[in-house]
Parts: structure tokens; C-alpha cells; sequence
């Protein structure tokens, strides 16, 4: 078991180091001046110059790119030796938004756990329901129950995001003013505001995705119930619910946690529609503001974190496995 973890943990580190340099580069070769980008409208080729010294643009790419590795494990400081006011980026350094006036990593700080919350309260929802309808579905195969199940998670799967948070937005809110506009506050300060503001975001979300997994975990149970195994364990006078819990559905997990990390890897990213109709200060929406206003720096920062959601997702689906199936751990 421990060589599982430590293989998979040395493929996590490499995919990490590769997702920086593919970043980095991918941002470096672009065909806009970095540096001009950091003005606005007001530059002038001096403006344009000063800026790409402060950012250390005009030094070779591997120097920028150690620069920039080295500001994540130790820190930055920005205008050093130049004669003007220096600016310090402590460790973990993504980056300056010379537009916002702040470090990248203060930026996507202030928006993660908006985002946390988001993803961790959409993801209960959509797998509780998912999950449970797929079982159910499974169970009643065949049965108007199945047909009724199936047809709702087609129908709800297939409607947009955006059309479901502006339609809860306009009905709930707008129209019979069940529950507050969106103002986000954090848990901590006033969990019932803080409800308020999560509840429709969550159910947008949870909407389409438990759709899917119903769908998803319907097949899964359905060929896993007429398993040989099954019947054995039926034949040996197990009730039913221990057969579909500690039988079936455990055999079916393996795709649907696969499935259902990545899902929460993404989410963690960024639900950009949502964030933007319920107006929640997350990563989305720092990422959309970002690329509306070109600040480089911090569409460079909201990559590289969102990248590593999905990287620790994948690795946490991989211990998954040892849990679900024991054999993966002599593999």
C-alpha cells in the first residue's frame, strides 16, 4: 500500500512541476506584451519599459521562470534596485496585479474559500441525490419509478447552468421574495445570511449534476446486481439492503468516484456561470474580471491554482480506490 502512495505521489509531483513550465510558457508566448498590458490605456513606450523591468520581462525566460518558482517557496520583491518603492510578495508568490495593487496569491485567497464553499455544499447535494435516485432507479428497474427517475435526470441534465440560476433567481427571489439577494458572508460571521446567500448557488449546481449521477449510478448498480456474486450473496440469505449496500453499490463506486473527484476538481476552479449570476466574490468571477481587465498576473495565478485542484483531486480519487477496491494496493 505504502508503494501506491508514494507512486502516485511522485506522478502528482511531476504532473505539478510540468503545469507550472506548460503555465508559465503558455503565458510567456503570447502574442500581447505582457508589460503592456499592465497599463491600461495610458501607456507610453517609457511606461510600457519601467514595467517590464519591474516584472522581470526583460530577462531570459528560464531566469523569469526560476524567478517565478523560486517566489512560490521563498517570496518576491518587485522594483529591487530600481530606485522606487519596493514591493513585497511573500511566500506562496504568484504574482503582482499592479492594476489591484495586491499579490496575486491575496487575491485568489480572499476568493478561494467563497469557492470552497460553493463546490463543498453543491457537491453533498448533487452526490446525497445522484446516489440515492441511482440506487433507487436501479432497484425499481423497469418500473414506472425507474422510467420517472430517468426521464426527470434526462430533462434536468440537459437545461444550461445559466438558465437554471436565473430561473431560480427570478422565482424564488424576484417574484415571490423567498429568500434574500445574494450577499455573500462568511459562515463564521452569520451562517444564516450565509445559507441564504449559498442555498440557490448550491441547487444550481447540484441541479444537472445529480442528474448525471443518477443516470450514472442506475448503470452501474444495474450491471453490478446481475453479478454472479449477487445472486450468491442473496442465496446465502443476506438481506436485500446488505446486498446493495455492501455488495453492489460498493463494487459500482469505482467509476462514479472517478467521475465525482474530477467533478469537485473543476468546481474548486471556479464555477464561473454561478458565481456570476448569484454575484459571489469567487475564483470564477476573479477569473473573468481578470481576463475582462488583462491583468496577466492574475489570469497566470487563477490557472495554476485551478490546475492544481483538478492534479490533488485525481491523487485523492487514486487513495479512493484503496478504500473501495483492496486490490488496486498491489498495483
Amino acid at each position: 500500500m505504502l508503494g501506491f502512495v508514494v507512486k502516485r505521489l511522485g506522478a502528482m509531483v511531476v504532473m505539478l512541476v510540468g503545469l507550472s513550465i506548460t503555465v508559465f510558457l503558455l503565458f510567456s508566448v503570447l502574442p500581447a506584451d505582457p508589460a503592456r498590458l499592465t497599463c491600461g490605456k495610458s501607456c507610453t513606450p517609457d511606461v510600457v519599459q519601467a514595467n517590464r523591468v519591474r516584472l522581470g520581462l526583460d530577462k531570459p525566460l528560464t531566469e523569469q521562470y526560476t524567478t517565478y518558482v523560486k517566489g512560490i517557496f521563498a517570496g518576491r520583491t518587485y522594483n529591487e534596485g530600481q530606485g522606487v518603492a519596493e514591493i513585497d510578495c511573500p511566500a506562496p508568490c504568484l504574482g503582482y496585479s499592479f492594476s489591484q495593487q495586491k499579490p496575486v496569491t491575496e487575491l485568489i485567497t480572499e476568493a478561494v474559500p467563497v469557492t470552497m464553499w460553493l463546490a463543498l455544499g453543491s457537491f453533498v447535494l448533487w452526490m446525497a441525490i445522484g446516489v440515492t435516485g441511482g440506487v433507487i432507479a436501479s432497484l425499481n428497474r423497469g418500473r414506472w419509478l425507474d422510467v420517472a427517475l430517468q426521464s426527470t435526470a434526462l430533462v434536468l441534465y440537459s437545461l444550461p447552468t445559466f438558465f437554471v440560476g436565473l430561473i431560480m433567481l427570478i422565482v424564488v427571489i424576484v417574484q415571490f421574495g423567498l429568500l434574500p439577494y445574494p450577499d455573500y458572508y462568511p459562515p463564521t460571521q452569520d451562517f444564516p445570511k450565509f445559507f441564504d446567500t449559498m442555498l440557490l448557488p448550491w441547487l444550481t449546481i447540484a441541479t444537472a449534476s445529480a442528474a448525471f449521477y443518477v443516470r450514472l449510478t442506475r448503470t452501474q448498480m444495474v450491471e453490478t446486481l446481475g453479478e454472479d456474486y449477487i445472486r450468491t450473496a442473496r442465496a446465502k440469505g443476506l438481506t436485500e439492503r446488505a446486498v446493495t449496500v455492501k455488495h453492489a453499490l460498493r463494487a459500482g463506486l469505482t467509476p462514479i468516484v472517478t467521475a465525482a473527484g474530477l467533478d469537485l476538481g473543476l468546481l474548486l476552479g471556479g464555477a464561473i456561470i454561478v458565481e456570476q449570476i448569484f454575484n459571489l466574490p469567487g475564483v470564477g468571477r476573479l477569473a473573468v474580471g481578470s481576463v475582462i481587465d488583462s491583468d496577466l498576473p492574475v489570469i497566470t495565478g487563477v490557472t495554476l491554482v485551478a490546475a492544481t485542484f483538478i492534479i490533488i483531486a485525481n491523487f485523492v480519487v487514486d487513495l479512493l480506490y484503496m478504500v473501495i477496491d483492496p486490490r488496486v494496493r498491489l498495483s
